[in-house]
């Protein structure tokens, strides 16, 4: 599968983005570099991270953005990446206390700042609001961070956990003003439905067949975290958590057979379930493992046909 071209932007990653919310708390500084190099060897571009990694590790705030670009300055790779990064997230308690207006224009600008600092880069690529707050207008919102992408800060926006209706809202907006408006989404999505709709946190989201229908409609992509749900489809051990349900269980045994079928592994079934859909889906990884990340990248190489698609989704 060859890269793919985010509508609307001069963008064109790699399909698997690297996600590094324990790049920094779980690994040490070489072989975090190391990781990063075998992704960018392996033809990956896309990685995501932000403000808020890894608040809930140990000295973890900020460690995610920092070890990035400590990272980049090593392997001189900056031209090679397409770094997201994500702010405006509300209250994480004492390990990440916020304002109740988190997503005021203070607080985002001063994310801003914190993160190019942390990343050493002059600009970030795309700059994703980690939540929503719809307190705000969309068009304020939107207003806002043109702002920032007129000062050359950022280069193009995104939204995380934000309900299609309110992008679409903050898109008719910037279209009717002339201003840049979302070119993706992200979201909570992979082949193991979790058994919540809006997430244990209730301001994050899972995608839902109506958002579904909605992206492939309007072709706006989707970066899907928790791709792989957290290691389900590979088996290994502490990964069942709450994806063991009968409607999971029996779409893993059906990757299972495809696996077997095609010649490859279940997870990388899962990640091409995501890959085939009828508009951009850039599923992010989060793998520690150089194998497991090998395994990951290996996934867009594999063509799932419509029929395949729904045979796993409903049998």
């Amino acid at each position: 599968m060859p890269n793919r071209s985010i509508p609307g932007t001069n963008l064109n990653p790699h399909p698997i983005c690297l996600g590094l919310g324990d790049f920094a708390t779980r690994l040490n500084a070489c072989d975090a570099c190391r990781l990063l190099e075998r992704f960018i060897a392996l033809g990956g571009s896309l990685v995501d991270t932000a403000h808020c990694y890894s608040f809930w590790a140990p000295d973890g705030l900020g460690a995610s953005e920092r070890r990035l670009g400590e990272c980049i300055r090593a392997l001189g790779c900056r031209d090679a990446l397409t770094v997201a990064t994500k702010g405006g997230h509300p209250d994480g308690g004492e390990g990440y206390p916020r304002p109740d207006a988190y997503m005021a224009p203070d607080i985002v600008v001063r994310d801003i700042d914190d993160s190019l600092n942390r990343l050493q880069v002059d600009c970030i690529d795309v700059y994703l609001l980690h939540r929503d707050d719809p307190r705000m207008a969309a068009g304020e919102v939107i207003e806002m961070l043109n702002v920032e992408i007129a000062r050359g800060r950022i280069r193009h926006l995104g939204a995380s956990n934000w309900s299609v209706a309110r992008i679409e809202e903050a898109n008719r907006y910037a279209d009717g003003y002339g201003l840049r408006g979302f070119c993706v989404s992200q979201v909570h999505w992979s082949l193991a439905e979790p058994p919540w709709e809006m997430g244990p946190d209730p301001t994050m989201r899972c995608i839902t067949p109506a958002d579904a229908a909605w992206h492939a409609a309007s072709g706006l992509p989707m970066m899907a975290y928790s791709s792989s749900a957290g290691g389900y489809f590979a088996g290994r051990g502490g990964t069942e958590g709450g994806y063991n349900t009968p409607a999971n269980a029996a779409r893993r045994e059906r990757a299972r057979d495809l696996a077997a079928r095609l010649g490859c592994t279940p997870t990388q079934v899962a990640l091409a379930y995501l890959l085939c859909q009828p508009f951009p889906v850039f599923p992010i990884v989060g793998a520690l493992n150089p194998d497991h990340l090998a395994e990951a990248m290996a996934a867009a190489d594999i063509q799932l046909t419509a029929e395949h698609i729904a045979w796993l989704r409903d049998g």
